[in-house]
């Protein structure tokens, strides 16, 4: 009987373990910036989901796409806009 409470605990540990590392997006998917984090004001254009980790969440354990999600971290990171407005204008050569 000892031996049977044991494996149960053993068991439980194990998926409460395997289920909390299984957020995929959280874990792997690197630092959450503001842009995940909150909804689109209207006219902002929607997030992107993160496919692959959305996919490996919902195959491995899928209370970790309710984790990811409530975190953001499912979200792709979106870079500045205004880093990638900015263009190199040429300087003119001045002719005598």
């Amino acid at each position: 009987m000892k031996s049977f409470k044991k494996f149960t605990v053993l068991a439980l540990a194990a998926i409460t373990l395997s289920g909390s590392l299984t957020s995929c997006a959280t874990v792997f998917g690197g630092r959450i910036t503001d842009a995940q984090k909150r909804k689109p004001m209207p006219g902002e254009p929607q997030r992107q989901v993160r496919t692959g980790a959305l996919i490996a969440d919902i195959l491995l354990f899928w209370p970790g796409t309710l984790v990811d999600f409530a975190t953001g971290a499912i979200y792709k990171p979106q870079h500045s806009v205004t880093a990638q407005k900015v263009q190199h204008t040429p300087t003119k050569k001045q002719t005598k």
